[in-house]
C-alpha cells in the first residue's frame, strides 16, 4: 500500500472536514477575542449631568462633542435622580456640578464594570481640569474587594456556559449527537435540566459564601445559573439535533467565539467595538453576566430583558431538539439505532 493509500485510510473526507472547520474556529477566536479586546475605549457611554440650569446645556454640548464620542450626555434634576438612574442602569455615571465650589461630583458605578468607571474618572478629570476645577468620584455601587476588576461576574458566567455546552456535548459523543426518538429527547432535556440545577448551586455557592466574591443574593444565583446552563445546553443539543456532531462546533462558535468576548465582561459593552457591542446582550454570557452584575451590585434591577434571553434560548433550544428527535427515521434506518 502507498503513502497515498495510508493517507487516504488515515484521514477520511470526513475527517479532513472536520479537521478544516477545526481550523476555521480557531481562527474565529483569534480574530474574535483580539477584535473585540485589543483596543478598549469609551463610546457614546450613556452619562448624565446635573448642573444649574443657565450651564447644563453648555456642559452636555461640551461633553457630546468630546473626541471620539466618549459620552452620551444628558441632564437629569438632581443628583437624587442620577444616583437612581445608576442603580438602574440607565446610566453608567453621571457629573454633579457644584457652583458654590471648585469641585464638582462624578458618581459612578465600578459594580458594572471597574475599567470603565476608572475610564470615566480620567475623561472628567480631563474636563475639569481645563476649567480649573477639581472632580471628586463617588462609587455609587461599588465592585466588591475580593471582585478585582468587577470580573467574577463574567467568569461565573462563563463556568456555568461551558459545563452548559460539555454536559451536552457528552450526552451526543456517548450515545449519538442525535436522540433517536422523542421520548429520549425529553429524557435528555431532563437530564439537563437537573444537570442545570446543580451547576447553578454549585457556582453561587462557590463565588458567594466560599470565595465571598460576589454579594447579593445566593438563591437569585441559583436561579440565574440554572437558566444560563439550560439554556447553553439546549441550544448544542439543538445543533446537534440539526447536523450532527458539527453541532458542538456550532455551539462552541456561538457561545465562546461569539459570546464571551461580547459579554461586556473584560470590558463593559459601551468600551467594545459596535459589532461585538450589538451581539453580546443577545446572547448568553452577554445576558448572563449583565444579570449577574445587576444582582450582586444593582439591587436586581434592568433583569427582565436578559432573562427573556436566556429564556428565549432555552425555549428554541428544546423546542428544536424535540421537533428534531420527532423527525427522525424509525430506528431500524438510523446510524445510531441504539443512541439516547
Amino acid at each position: 500500500m502507498t503513502f497515498r493509500d495510508e493517507v487516504k485510510n488515515a484521514v477520511t473526507p470526513r475527517a479532513a472536514l472536520l479537521v478544516i472547520g477545526v481550523l476555521a474556529l480557531q481562527l474565529l477566536f483569534i480574530a474574535s477575542y483580539v477584535g473585540a479586546l485589543h483596543n478598549p475605549k469609551p463610546k457614546d457611554v450613556p452619562f448624565a449631568v446635573v448642573a444649574p440650569e443657565q450651564s447644563a446645556g453648555q456642559l452636555v454640548d461640551q461633553l457630546g462633542a468630546l473626541p471620539g464620542t466618549p459620552l452620551d450626555p444628558r441632564t437629569v434634576a438632581d443628583e437624587a435622580t442620577a444616583r437612581r438612574q445608576i442603580m438602574h442602569r440607565d446610566i453608567d455615571g453621571a457629573l454633579i456640578v457644584d457652583p458654590a465650589s471648585k469641585t464638582d461630583t462624578l458618581l459612578v458605578a465600578s459594580g458594572g464594570g471597574t475599567v470603565l468607571s476608572s475610564a470615566l474618572t480620567t475623561l472628567a478629570t480631563r474636563v475639569e481640569a481645563a476649567q480649573q476645577r477639581e472632580v471628586r468620584t463617588v462609587d455609587v455601587a461599588p465592585a466588591s474587594a475580593q471582585d478585582f476588576d468587577g470580573l467574577s461576574a463574567f467568569y461565573l458566567v462563563v463556568g456555568w456556559c461551558v459545563g452548559g455546552y460539555l454536559c451536552a456535548s457528552i450526552l451526543a459523543i456517548s450515545a449519538g449527537s442525535r436522540p433517536a426518538n422523542g421520548q429520549r429527547a425529553v429524557i435528555r432535556l431532563g437530564v439537563m435540566a437537573l444537570y442545570s440545577i446543580a451547576g447553578g448551586i454549585g457556582g453561587a455557592i462557590i463565588v458567594g459564601p466560599i470565595l465571598g466574591a460576589l454579594p447579593g443574593s445566593v438563591m437569585a444565583l441559583w436561579g440565574l445559573g440554572a437558566l444560563v446552563v439550560f439554556a447553553v445546553g439546549a441550544i448544542t443539543l439543538a445543533l446537534q439535533a440539526l447536523t450532527g456532531i458539527v453541532g458542538i462546533g456550532l455551539a462552541v462558535l456561538l457561545v465562546v467565539i461569539a459570546g464571551n468576548p461580547s459579554a461586556g465582561g473584560a470590558f463593559p459593552l459601551p468600551m467594545l467595538p459596535p459589532f461585538w457591542e450589538a451581539i453580546g446582550p443577545a446572547l448568553p454570557p452577554g445576558a448572563g453576566t449583565w444579570v449577574a452584575r445587576s444582582i450582586a451590585y444593582f439591587e436586581g434591577n434592568a433583569v427582565l430583558g436578559p432573562f427573556i434571553v436566556l429564556a428565549g434560548w432555552a425555549v428554541a433550544g428544546s423546542a428544536i431538539t424535540l421537533a428534531m428527535a420527532s423527525l427522525r427515521r424509525p430506528p431500524n434506518s438510523d446510524s445510531h439505532p441504539v443512541g439516547a
